[in-house]
């Protein structure tokens, strides 16, 4: 399956869950869920490579933030299954990955991921809090 036709199977699925999918001009595929961007990478070397993106949802301000971000990372991706957490310059970024085949198979599996992805999310957001020097619990 050409890079193309794995867009258009992402598109025609997340248009059939109520989501209104785009193309970008990579080729992968752009969707919004309650106001957050989303994507999905498409490997054209690796059909049955699935990954699920949840970019720049934490910007970080100094290097003393990125050393929490850092951890804060390890912790959400250890936490939580096919999750991985990490900084993407000054940004963070959130991605499910796994191998699924045939790809055609994400279906069944994509609800459970983008749970996942929220899970890491806020294991990491929460992780960020305890470290923070202005948090008050």
């Amino acid at each position: 399956m050409s890079k193309l036709e794995q867009a258009r199977m992402y598109c025609e699925f997340l248009q059939d869950h109520g989501y209104q999918p785009e193309i970008d001009e990579d080729g992968d595929v752009i969707f919004r869920q309650g106001g957050r961007i989303y994507l999905i990478l498409i490997d054209d070397q690796d059909e049955e490579f699935f990954r699920l993106v949840f970019p720049n949802f934490w910007s970080i301000d100094s290097e003393e933030e990125r050393h929490r971000v850092e951890r804060a990372a390890l912790y959400a991706t250890a936490k939580t299954k096919v999750a991985k957490v990490f900084p993407v310059r000054d940004n963070v970024w959130a991605t499910i990955e796994m191998f699924v085949s045939p790809i055609e198979g994400f279906r069944e599996v994509f609800d459970r991921a983008m749970r996942a992805l929220h899970v890491a999310v806020h294991s990491f957001a929460e992780k960020m809090r305890e470290e923070s020097p202005f948090f008050e619990p």
